[in-house]
């Protein structure tokens, strides 16, 4: 089968919120044209268009066939769409390259998550007999996580405060000062509400340097799921991640692109990942200082991607999770491609 590579990546900017709907067309337009002039590609060319999105996030039914006006009514295409993180619809399309029924593949996801009441959305996807109808929000289960976290002495209040500081640009103990969002998550401890697209375009190995001077070869892709139910799992611990990264061979990577919307997820993929002080983590930014739902995770790929193509690293890890308290997770290792 053949191998695949990122050949280009592009986001829209992340912002609180939007004046464009909830079809996220205002959001693709530029970014699809970014990556077509990147690569000197053009809509004709894409073999495969996959997508991420959400309707419950829209407020309305079939969002993602609205998006495809961004691509255009013609020439006629072959297109799919995941109900969730476009890192998803990069793994559907990395399988239709390697199958060999396509040379390339361009991936979206968008989100306009000011356009509704995001946390309540999110409550849709717990158990709809036992969990959801008493709605507990996204921040609240976060914060159960943490708090588990906290009385196990796993970590302490301070360590989530250190990495939001390196965010921030600010000091750790001010942070400390600030007031209990969800207890024991201060507002800095929680992504912001974002919204925001990115696009990827994947190549076959053996056209990638066609399109690219240093393609991002993927090397390693997988993911897992944990069980949904709360309670059965230990919550201070990603097992799908740590069984993802090694199906992925996530090992001596110089970059790590984690998709954390909370401190203490970045606390626990780290020890999930092995990464080391030696590991540079999100020099991106990371989802704590952006978070575009549905799109978050395939930037995370992108970012990734990004050092590879720009040499500022040889092997990296992208990371996507998906579902309450790291419930999925999706782990990519790419390497340069000289």
């Amino acid at each position: 089968m053949s191998d695949v590579a990122v050949i280009a990546f592009a986001q829209a900017p992340n912002v609180r919120r939007t004046e464009g709907t909830t079809n996220g067309v205002e959001m693709l337009v530029p970014i699809f044209a970014e990556v077509f002039q990147r690569t000197g590609l053009s809509k004709e060319d894409i073999g495969f268009w996959c997508s991420g999105s959400s309707d419950y996030l829209a407020g309305r039914a079939f969002s993602f066939i609205s998006a495809v006006d961004a691509i255009g009514a013609f020439p006629p295409i072959h297109e799919s769409h995941v109900e969730m993180d476009a890192a998803w619809a990069l793994y559907e399309a990395w399988l239709k390259i390697r199958m060999g029924e396509v040379e390339t593949a361009l991936v979206y996801g968008f989100g306009k998550s000011s356009a509704g009441q995001l946390r309540r959305v999110l409550s849709l996807q717990l158990d709809p007999y036992t969990v959801a109808p008493l709605w507990p929000d996204s921040i609240s289960i976060a914060a159960l996580q943490a708090r588990m976290g906290l009385d196990a002495g796993l970590w302490s209040e301070k360590d989530l405060a250190e990495v939001a500081a390196q965010y921030r640009g600010s000091d750790a103990s001010s942070l400390l000062d600030e007031p209990y969002l969800a207890d024991p998550l201060r507002r800095h401890d929680v992504a912001p509400i974002t919204d925001g697209a990115a696009v990827i375009i994947l190549a076959s190995a053996q056209r990638a340097k066609e399109f690219a001077e240093r393609p991002a070869l993927i090397t390693g892709i997988e993911h897992r799921v944990d069980s949904p139910v709360l309670g059965a799992r230990d919550l201070t611990r990603a097992p799908s991640a740590e069984a993802a990264a090694r199906a992925a061979g996530a090992d001596d990577v110089q970059v790590a692109e984690l998709h954390a919307p909370f401190t203490h997820q970045e606390l626990i993929l780290r020890t999930a990942f092995g990464l080391d002080e030696n590991v540079r983590v999100n020099p991106s930014g990371g989802t704590l200082t952006a978070n575009p739902m549905f799109s978050a995770g395939l930037a995370r790929i992108g970012a990734a991607a990004e050092e590879v193509f720009a040499g500022r690293a040889d092997r990296v890890l992208a990371h996507a999770t998906s579902g309450p308290a790291l419930q999925q997770n999706l782990v990519a290792v790419m390497e340069g491609l000289d």
